[in-house]
């Protein structure tokens, strides 16, 4: 068939040597070639950036795989500074994975927006699992103050999408302090509040998780050591929601109670841990694993394979600069690995 070729989106004449019915027929087909050639195109394109995407230009940052328990650090931790030299955000993150940290809790979410935070993350290659703010110990959800809860809530709502931005899973909270009223009016302005954040919480697949703290909520200041996690157990059930749980601090409470027992009781709400020292003879935080640590590691570690726990553990110490955050990492890994 002898077809003369066509400059493109001219109208189509008949060859001299073609009847009227072969060219209708030619016509035809190239109405139905040329949709077929330009959706070819088109999934060719889809493919080479697919491709691309899949080769690492999309800025996708990981955590370590295959680990059991991964080993992270606050952003607070990480100087600011070294030897007179002002660290970027992006520095300080790249500091803590060369000190050997799996990732980092991107605790100052407050002073970051949204994006800053998700190009921070992107930018330094270095995952990080979670989001802070702690202007919850001003901004408390247990205050009478409605205007002042309200800001407590905000402050959460900005964390959820700072830790859905850089790829994190949850965000910790100090609900607030005990003096701010009643056991009942604590825990129910509290619950409200919380409550108000669940559909976004689900929405992103973060998880809203309560810390255990010094501020004399769900367990007794002034009691003997030997207490149980009863009443936290209690708070965070009272949700009846999988978007709910514990950011259980071992060294905060072993100065109330036995680790191992809380881990137990706790099971699967506790979601992520905060790891740091406390000397209950010297009544004060310590360095982890050192002379004067007394938390019973051992006995973590046993609680930790009880639950069959999996996932983050974070230090929350002082901190520093290469060498500082290198030993903390080691120090974390002596107790929770052995």
């Amino acid at each position: 068939m002898n077809l003369s070729i066509q400059k493109p989106n001219a109208p189509l004449k008949a060859p001299l040597n073609l009847g009227r019915r072969n060219f209708i027929a030619t016509t035809a087909m190239a109405s139905i070639v040329a949709p077929l050639a330009a959706t070819s195109s088109r999934l060719l394109a889809a493919e080479d950036g697919a491709s691309k995407a899949t080769n690492g230009s999309s800025n996708l940052v990981n955590p370590p795989a295959g680990k059991r328990i991964l080993i992270s650090c606050k952003l607070t931790m990480i100087a600011k500074e070294v030897e007179g030299k002002k660290l970027s955000i992006v520095e300080r993150l790249q500091l803590a994975d060369k000190a050997g940290f799996d990732g980092v809790d991107f605790d100052e979410a407050g002073l970051f927006s949204v994006e800053e935070a998700r190009d921070a993350v992107r930018n330094s290659g270095v995952f990080a699992h979670n989001a802070i703010n702690h202007d919850h110990w001003k901004s408390r959800l247990t205050l009478a103050d409605e205007s002042i809860r309200a800001k407590g809530v905000a402050n959460i709502d900005h964390c959820l999408h700072v830790s859905h931005a850089i790829g994190g899973s949850a965000v910790l909270i100090v609900i607030g302090r005990g003096e701010d009223g009643s056991p009942e009016e604590l825990d129910n302005r509290a619950r409200a509040e919380i409550k108000k954040l669940l559909p976004l919480a689900a929405s992103l697949g973060q998880s809203i998780l309560i810390e255990n703290v010094w501020n004399r909520i769900h367990y007794n200041h002034d009691a003997p050591a030997e207490q149980t996690a009863e009443k936290f157990i209690a708070f965070v059930d009272s949700f009846n929601s999988p978007w709910v749980g514990m950011y259980y601090d071992i060294g905060n409470h072993w100065k109330y109670g036995q680790p191992r027992e809380w881990l137990n009781a706790f099971g699967r709400r506790a979601v992520k841990l905060d790891i740091k020292g406390f000397s209950r003879a010297k009544n004060k935080f310590v360095d982890i694993t050192s002379a004067d640590d007394d938390v019973p590691w051992s006995e973590v570690r046993k609680g930790l394979d009880d639950i069959g726990f999996c996932g983050w553990t974070t230090a929350e110490v002082s901190g520093g600069g290469l060498e500082r955050l290198t030993i903390i990492r080691q120090q974390m890994e002596k107790a929770l690995l052995g």
